[in-house]
């Protein structure tokens, strides 16, 4: 905190000491009864003479942004979560002693409830005209200066409250995110899937492949785990014949930072019964369309500058043409793995041991590919060595019925034909757990309750999940997931209370 900070704070502090001195500086007795954006909708269009003739009554509440002291008589504007209405305050109208406080006491920043009627000024602005005035909160700390507002990002996310206070931007974005949110809800109750919630702790991480967040059960003296996925948990309930299931949650995975990772994040992770993952293509271009509708008001939208168009079918591509394409290297050397390796080392690649065909494509593919996908695209046939929970191919059984989706360069949703026999499920978890022997953080663990659950039978069925932070990402053209959501990660956070 600046020293014009640091003395300003102090200068408020000695006016609540004041506000104390003379009874109860936080009271809660006022109420609001009309919106700022709500009272512009309804008599925004009003003359000054028709509005002094009906003596329309407001009493609006909210948070002091701008402020004109005068002599006799004074301006505010409140904001409140719809917008933002000016008040006219004259001390003849409100009383001696409350306009004197007004001039004294208050400060920017300050939340403040106006009783009066609606009026025009000269200039034409919808106006409370008070005949009441309350301060209802003192602002002990100021806001951000007028004309420079909080451009420092990383203060932007590390006081997330100030930043939906001055930034308008902001309060959209998560507006946006809470309205995608809710159409995606509407869309899967509206096709019959049941909403559920299942455990964030897991016995046994899995779902997933990636390292995950341990914690201690202090009276169960054992480890848990923060869910990486809830996928296991919701093919348990298909299992017991809740054949569409969807959950909308959190999900932690503990690995590093960046633009387009937080360790904890927003997902939809959905399931069928008798579809497969073509189906779930089908049924994620109707999604993504609707959701655009709704929210943007078109299937087109622009981010990062690129027009990103939903408005067609979504192409569908094999993961081998998608490399070939990108490299040059003929479709079907990519089915061999000495050639992988070759064209792995040849781009400096670190090739691990014990990579075999199936991870040096993915590898390949997520170097040279991924980056190059800026308009809708379905990447189809994954390798089964990197998918231990997706159905096997029935024309080459070392690929999937897997796709994922990529729009922007970024990977938006991953669904699967799931894989429905426990035998060859329990053969792809043990060869995870040999990778996790050889010290692979990210390889699943062994689960034997799911197995015993996938041993009474699932139908054939088709799971995916979305990413939710990347879906506003999109939406709001958001180039880092940190203006998605609302409290990031953050690394080295500093004690700003000085």
């Amino acid at each position: 905190m600046s020293d014009d900070s640091r003395n300003e704070a102090e200068q408020r502090r000695r006016k609540l000491g004041e506000l104390r001195r003379r009874g109860e500086a936080y009271p809660n007795a006022f109420r609001r009864e009309d919106l700022a954006g709500d009272l512009v909708v309804e008599h925004g269009e009003s003359t000054k003479d028709e509005l002094a003739e009906a003596r329309v009554g407001a009493t609006v509440a909210g948070r002091v942004m701008l402020r004109r002291v005068m002599g006799k008589a004074s301006f505010i504007t409140l904001e409140d979560p719809s917008g933002r209405i000016q008040c006219y305050l004259r001390r003849d109208d409100v009383g001696e002693d409350a306009y004197a406080d007004f001039r004294q006491l208050w400060d920017l920043g300050d939340i403040a409830g106006v009783r009066g009627t609606l009026m025009k000024t000269n200039t034409g602005e919808l106006t409370v005209h008070a005949s009441e005035v309350r301060l209802l909160a003192k602002s002990l700390r100021p806001l951000p200066e007028k004309h420079h507002g909080l451009a420092d990002q990383e203060l932007r996310y590390r006081q997330r409250h100030l930043d939906l206070i001055v930034n308008e931007e902001s309060r959209q974005v998560f507006r946006t995110r809470a309205r995608l949110v809710t159409a995606m809800r509407r869309f899967f109750d509206e096709r019959g899937y049941l909403e559920v919630e299942t455990p964030m702790m897991h016995p046994i991480p899995g779902g997933a492949t990636a390292r995950p967040f341990v914690t201690h059960h202090n009276s169960l003296d054992t480890d848990l785990y923060l869910r990486v996925a809830p996928e296991l948990y919701l093919k348990r309930l298909v299992v017991g014949g809740f054949e569409r299931v969807y959950e909308i949650n959190r999900c932690f995975r503990n690995e590093g930072l960046s633009p387009r990772h937080n360790p904890e994040f927003t997902t939809v992770e959905f399931y069928q019964a008798f579809a497969d993952y073509g189906d779930l293509m089908d049924l994620t271009e109707d999604l993504l369309g609707e959701l655009l509708r709704d929210i943007a008001g078109s299937t087109s939208i622009t981010f990062e500058g690129h027009e990103i168009d939903f408005g067609t079918a979504i192409p569908r591509q094999r993961m081998t043409t998608a490399v070939a394409t990108e490299t040059g290297i003929p479709e079907g050397d990519l089915t061999d793995e000495g050639r992988l390796g070759e064209v792995a080392r040849g781009m400096n690649m670190p090739v691990q041991p014990g990579w075999g065909w199936g991870r040096l494509l993915m590898e390949i593919f997520e170097a040279r590919v991924e980056a190059n996908l800026v308009q809708p695209t379905f990447i189809t046939h994954y390798p089964a060595e990197v998918s231990p929970l997706a159905r096997k191919s029935a024309d080459d059984p070392r690929l999937t019925d897997r796709f994922e989706l990529f729009v922007a360069g970024r990977e938006i949703a991953n669904g699967f034909s799931e894989l429905n026999d426990p035998e060859d499920q329990a053969e792809r978890f043990a060869r995870q757990a040999e990778l996790k022997d050889r010290g692979d953080l990210e390889a699943m663990h062994y689960d034997q309750d799911f197995l015993a659950a996938l041993e009474h039978g699932m139908p054939p069925t088709a799971g995916e999940g979305i990413g939710i932070d990347r879906l506003a990402m999109l939406l709001t053209d958001s180039t880092t997931i940190r203006d998605v959501v609302l409290f990031p990660q953050l690394r080295g956070i500093e004690d700003d209370n000085s």
